[in-house]
């Protein structure tokens, strides 16, 4: 169950009452009179299955209750009520299925954004990959892909595709095409940094890597394993199972491949740099081709879900 909280002027409560009233799968109605201060008015509050926020959300919108009013969701960890269950009953499929719209883009909003601790994240998981493929440790290469932050644009840019939101685009672009180049820069500086101290040896890039060597050797799987955890990566998001993430940023090779192609340029070896940069592409490609099919394939099988008498 999802919890509603609504102001509203007090001349426009009857109508949030009757739009809340309006859609299956709400319940727990209530008004506090007067209660609102900013802006001031009624408090107007309910809860509603997951299954059906997404419709009440669109209603409530529609209506203009934003606009002059305000709407805050939260999630509820456990109800204990009859009613509750009977609204999850009547609700057309199943929670788990659902997508909260409104939820995913304001989420993938918050993750997209270029901020300075995104690029703090991404450039130091970028340099532990260089690290990695140093010493050709896969367990580093594997602690670089769970500190990488790149999901967040690239789901942002599957949700803005899918909901024509050009503004969620552009703010998605912007974190991927300023944030992997700066932390590309940074970590080609680093590993100067680290050769000139004697941490760092190009014979030992040079060398045989058997752990490492598949960042900068794409293949057909390259492609496959992204696309793949492209789509679980928003399945994840979409059904609230955030812990599923952590298998998707293990599995795409976006910041080794990173990592090698700056490791690889600071030392002149463009073979390497090509390789990293098809790799790098084909798993920002895979991932966000998966995500937009994904949420594309979500919205058709809710939108027949909730079409259907049956809800079947």
């Amino acid at each position: 169950m999802l919890h509603v909280r609504m102001l509203t002027p007090a001349d426009r409560t009857e109508e949030v009452v009757a739009l809340v009233e309006g859609v299956t799968g709400t319940t727990h109605l209530a008004v506090l009179a007067g209660a609102a201060r900013d802006p001031r008015g009624d408090v107007v509050l309910c809860d509603v299955a997951r299954e059906a926020a997404d419709e009440l959300l669109e209603v409530l919108r529609t209506a203009g209750v934003p606009e002059w009013g305000a709407v805050t969701v939260d999630d509820v960890g456990l109800t204990l009520s009859r009613r509750a269950d009977a609204a999850e009953e009547a609700a057309p499929g199943e929670g788990a299925d659902a997508i909260v719209w409104e939820s995913l883009v304001e989420e993938t909003h918050e993750e997209s954004t270029l901020t300075f601790t995104f690029l703090a994240f991404l450039t130091l998981a970028t340099m532990l990959a260089a690290c990695g493929v140093i010493i050709d440790s896969a367990i580093l290469i594997v602690g670089a892909m769970a500190v990488g932050p790149e999901f967040g644009p690239l789901a942002g840019l599957c949700t803005a595709i899918v909901r024509r939101a050009p503004r969620l685009a552009r703010q998605s672009l912007a974190a991927l095409l300023v944030g992997f180049p700066v932390a590309m820069a940074v970590t080609g500086g680093f590993s100067l940094l680290m050769d000139w101290l004697g941490l760092f040896h190009e014979a030992r890039f040079l060398a045989a890597r058997p752990q490492t060597a598949f960042i900068w050797q794409p293949d057909a799987f390259s492609f496959i394993v992204a696309f793949l955890a492209g789509a679980a990566g928003v399945l994840s998001l979409t059904s609230a199972k955030s812990g599923a993430l952590i298998g998707v940023a293990i599995s795409v090779t976006t910041v080794p491949a990173a990592a090698n192609a700056a490791v690889a340029l600071s030392y002149g070896n463009w073979t390497e740099t090509r390789g990293s940069a098809v790799q790098l592409g084909l798993n920002l490609l895979g991932i966000v081709a998966a995500g937009t099919l994904t949420l594309l394939g979500q919205r058709w099988f809710w939108s027949r879900r909730r079409s259907s008498p049956s809800g079947v």
